[in-house]
């Protein structure tokens, strides 16, 4: 399934919907770091994927940006353990 991800900065998260239901990383800007504070995934989009690659584009915008990462949320925490790849972004 291809996840569209938009980025709504007025509520300063990254979302998407898909069939009326809406998942969400949200996010805390603090200038040089981006704090991610809550994963939400409804459970009607649970175990598709979404909220890994909800963690993955907010990882990347992160990069993208030059930001470091501070990961407040345990999802986002154990995504980054998984994979060292994005080590380097954790303030």
């Amino acid at each position: 399934m291809s996840i569209d991800i938009t980025h709504n900065e007025n509520a300063q998260r990254f979302e998407t919907t898909i069939d009326g239901h809406t998942g969400y990383i949200s996010y805390q800007d603090q200038g040089d770091a981006l704090v991610y504070d809550h994963t939400i995934v409804p459970s009607e989009l649970g175990g598709k994927g979404v909220g890994s690659a909800l963690v993955k584009h907010a990882l990347d915008y992160a990069r993208s940006h030059d930001k470091k990462v501070v990961p407040q949320c345990s999802f986002v925490a154990t995504y980054i353990k998984k994979r060292p790849e994005y080590a380097d972004l954790v303030k």
